[in-house]
């Protein structure tokens, strides 16, 4: 696998990513705030604002309605959890590799969008990765939690956008490369793919990435801003 660390892709429009920022900064704020698995390994807060999709449905089951919770649940309406969970994260890699995807992808994205529709189009990617996951697992108990579902959102609004921009990224998470953006993301697309149909593990919400994913290349379709072209084209192109 592979993190990205810089694309070399300067704004046109914006004077500056300030919903990226916001969005990071947020995210690190709430994840010190909850605290982390290495000062709280049973975090009794997080699953509050998780999604679980057997409870979000309404489905009965004899466990706990928290598997993992200590105390009685924060009053969470369910349909709240489709937004709330895209902000918690359980360790500081998954939190870190999160925020260099959206650091490097998403100050373009908002770049084509605006501040305002970015925002927007976030929040409906990663409640679109939450469906996506429900309707795939309906009788899951295990929380969901973290920002790939709406990332995976730029990730596919970046390959409509950018796919021959080059992008500095770090393979097998040490190995400096320089490639483009439709080799790193493509490369990202088919670990997902093959993940969500032949993975062991289950503790990887990867059709949720998947959703994030096809959400963000559709979208962007609609609400970039008119005249920003797709595919690196120039606008004189479209």
């Amino acid at each position: 696998m592979f993190v990205p660390v810089h694309d070399i892709n300067p704004l046109k429009r914006l004077p500056f990513q300030w919903v990226t920022v916001c969005l990071i900064a947020l995210n690190i704020l709430i994840y010190l705030l909850l605290g982390t698995q290495y000062f709280a390994p049973v975090n009794e807060y997080v699953a509050d604002f998780a999604l679980i999709p057997a409870e979000f449905l309404g489905h009965e089951s004899p466990l706990p309605s928290v598997v993992f919770q200590l105390r009685e649940p924060l009053p969470m309406p369910e349909e709240v959890t489709l937004f709330s969970y895209m902000f918690v994260h359980l360790g500081f890699l998954h939190l870190a590799g999160n925020m260099a995807f959206l650091w490097v992808f998403g100050d373009n994205v908002e770049d084509a969008m605006g501040h305002a529709r970015f925002l927007l189009f976030y929040l409906l990617c990663g409640a679109i990765a939450a469906l996506t996951h429900i309707a795939l697992m309906p009788d899951s108990m295990v929380p969901v939690i973290g920002a790939s579902g709406a990332v995976g959102g730029i990730i596919g609004a970046y390959l409509m956008l950018h796919p021959k921009v080059k992008v500095w990224v770090l393979a097998l998470y040490r190995i400096p490369l320089r490639i483009t953006a439709a080799w790193a993301i493509g490369i990202w697309v088919a670990v997902q793919i093959y993940s969500a149909f032949f993975s062991e593990v289950d503790t990887v919400a990867w059709g949720a990435h998947l959703g994030g994913l096809a959400s963000g290349a559709l979208l962007i379709l609609v609400m970039r801003q008119p005249g920003v072209p797709l595919f690196d084209k120039t606008a004189s192109e479209v």
